[in-house]
């Protein structure tokens, strides 16, 4: 142990274990903690609570976002008041509206990221991860306001996105706007920022568990009781009143009557789920490649206008593929229904994606769901006119689960997504298959999703793989070092200087058997005639049934590198950070010499 340590840093825990050792007569001992196997204090209650507030709120954010999006939609392309949300391409408006009204709408946005925030920028679920991992969880108020009013202009003149990305960057500002007015951690405040984007979600789409998942594989990077009952709590709220602010009814509610789905469907759910891995590689590509493009065409224009360039791109797309525009939630219904003619199928999976792709690259505002379930629907319809027929719409749902489970990198999002959308029950060992297809091939392809990239191009790296921490399972009484060198009162100081010392860098002082504090090697070198008054009395120390996880923890917060190992006042060993950095490193090379010898990892 070549760990050194200032005899004055020795603030930390107390040295009491937090687990309870108990000890079976007739076998081994069984070491658990108060809680179990979870990590929750009942302060998670106050969190919950605190959550139903951030829900009412996130349901309502997410019908406002909605009526606003109807009412500028109304106003610009059919000339009324109206808030119900209308296709543009499918009310009559003139040429010129269509071509026009998404490059003043980008304008608009433009305008409003330059001197509101340009936190509203983008899609809005880069922007809400973003937050939760690197920003604390902290948003301006501001960006709760600007953020869906720049998405109701760009969605309401015409923009191929979705409602999704904007309401959870909203209801993420509204929870956290909340949290930073309350006594909360920042562990609490994250919790609180995920509910309400979750809210949001479940209020849009009336897909609860959906919500919860999406906030799980997305958002939260972790599945703890303290994040996930508040998280819940939200969205269940928000989906209650989603019935009376919205509808009860599923969006895109299918008979499955009529359906008869056999194994050889089930086989087919693999091609059609490949496919759509490919399709989310092709529109990922696309996205990055239409924001380098600007990337290198912004060092002779400001950023600003960029949105109104990919207005233009939206606005001639538009005008050959009119009901490409907007949220476009009828086409996904007339997709999935099967009703949607060869001519409509062919002309959204390659306008709808081009524009979408183009566009989102300028950097405007809006969503990236919505506009996946479309085109993954179109291309499911496509294969329906060649693949056996299982029913109205089966394909179409099957394309739409397996190109969400795609571009999102979350194939079990996908997959309850459009079972809670169309309550399509029969499809789920269908839809399982074709997502796990389509994340498959995205995964191989792909070093990195539509949101993580965009991530990773402002200089910050995340990993989405959940696995469980070597140090979560290894306890400190096994890596310790049970034979430390110890001083005790009354040692001659100076004989042990000369040689007892070897590389141990911390020594625990003893008085009788008990540990009365520990001192470091630098004061027993430089001051032998009064150590005694450098010994840290109140030392940073853990208990023999402490995992390694909460070794690592005890250790970071007090900026100490190696720990005695208690149990009450009796010294049982020393543990150092190498200790932990071996567990970590033996389980390691054991897994690399099995992906040599050709086993599994």
């Amino acid at each position: 142990m070549s760990t050194e340590i200032d005899a004055d840093n020795g603030s930390g825990p107390s040295p009491d274990s937090d687990n309870d050792v108990k000890t079976d007569t007739d076998g081994p001992r069984r070491r658990t903690g108060p809680l179990g196997d979870f990590t929750v204090t009942p302060r998670v209650l106050v969190i919950v609570a605190w959550a139903v507030p951030v829900g009412v709120l996130g349901a309502v954010a997410a019908w406002l976002l909605l009526r606003l999006i109807g009412l500028i939609t109304n106003m610009v392309f059919a000339d009324r008041i109206s808030t119900t949300v209308v296709n543009p391409g499918t009310v009559g408006a003139p040429w010129w509206v269509i071509l026009g009204a998404p490059v003043v709408g980008g304008l608009v946005v433009g305008l409003m990221a330059r001197y509101g925030s340009e936190k509203i920028r983008g899609h809005g679920m880069p922007e809400a991860i973003e937050g939760v991992l690197f920003r604390r969880a902290v948003v301006e108020p501001k960006v709760a306001l600007l953020k869906p009013t720049s998405a109701a202009v760009s969605i309401g003149t015409g923009g191929p996105f979705g409602a999704e990305g904007p309401i959870i960057m909203t209801g993420g500002a509204i929870g956290s706007v909340l949290a930073q007015r309350l006594d909360v951690t920042d562990d609490e405040r994250r919790a609180l920022m995920v509910a309400g984007a979750a809210a949001g979600m479940a209020a849009t789409f009336n897909a609860p568990l959906a919500s919860v998942l999406l906030a799980v594989e997305l958002l939260l990077f972790e599945w703890r009781p303290r994040s996930f009952l508040p998280v819940t709590a939200a969205v269940v709220v928000a989906t209650l009143l989603r019935g009376p602010l919205l509808g009860y009814e599923p969006i895109f509610g299918l008979d499955t009557s009529t359906w008869h789905i056999t194994a050889t469907s089930d086989a087919l759910c693999l091609l059609a789920g490949a496919l759509g891995g490919l399709l989310a590689v092709a529109v990922t590509a696309l996205v990055y490649a239409s924001e380098d493009g600007f990337l290198r065409f912004g060092r002779r224009l400001h950023w600003m206008w960029w949105p109104a360039i990919g207005g233009l791109i939206i606005g001639l797309g538009g005008l050959v593929v009119p009901r490409a525009l907007g949220v476009g939630y009828d086409v996904i219904g007339d997709l999935l229904s099967g009703r949607a003619a060869l001519s409509l199928v062919v002309g959204i999976l390659v306008v709808k994606s081009l524009i979408w792709g183009l566009s989102l690259g300028s950097g405007t505002s809006g969503g990236v769901l919505a506009p996946t379930f479309m085109i993954g629907a179109a291309l499911g319809a496509l294969e329906g006119f060649v693949l056996p027929s299982a029913g109205p719409g089966f394909w179409a749902l099957v394309g739409l689960a397996a190109t969400v489970g795609g571009v999102m990198r979350s194939p079990l999002t996908g997959v309850v997504f459009s079972l809670e959308l169309t309550h399509a029950w029969p499809a789920l060992l269908p839809l399982l298959i074709a997502s796990a297809a389509a994340y498959g091939v995205s995964v191989l392809v792909l070093g990195r999703s539509v949101l993580t990239e965009k991530i990773a191009r402002r200089g910050r790296h995340l990993s989405r793989e959940y696995a469980v921490d070597p140090l979560e399972y290894g306890f400190a009484d096994e890596v310790m070092d049970p034979a430390p060198v110890v001083v005790r009162v009354g040692d001659p100081v100076p004989e042990l200087r000369d040689g007892g010392l070897g590389r141990q860098r911390l020594f625990p002082v003893l008085d009788g058997g008990d540990l009365v504090g520990v001192v470091g090697r630098g004061v027993l070198r430089r001051d032998p005639a009064d150590w005694v008054a450098h010994v840290v009395t109140d030392p940073v120390a853990v208990g023999p049934d402490d995992t390694l996880a909460v070794v690592r923890d005890r250790l970071a917060a007090a900026g100490v590198t190696v720990a005695p190992v208690v149990d009450g006042d009796r010294l049982l060993g020393l543990v150092s950070v190498e200790d932990l950095l071996e567990r970590r490193q033996s389980v390691a090379g054991a897994n690399r010499a099995r992906a040599s010898a050709g086993g599994t990892t």
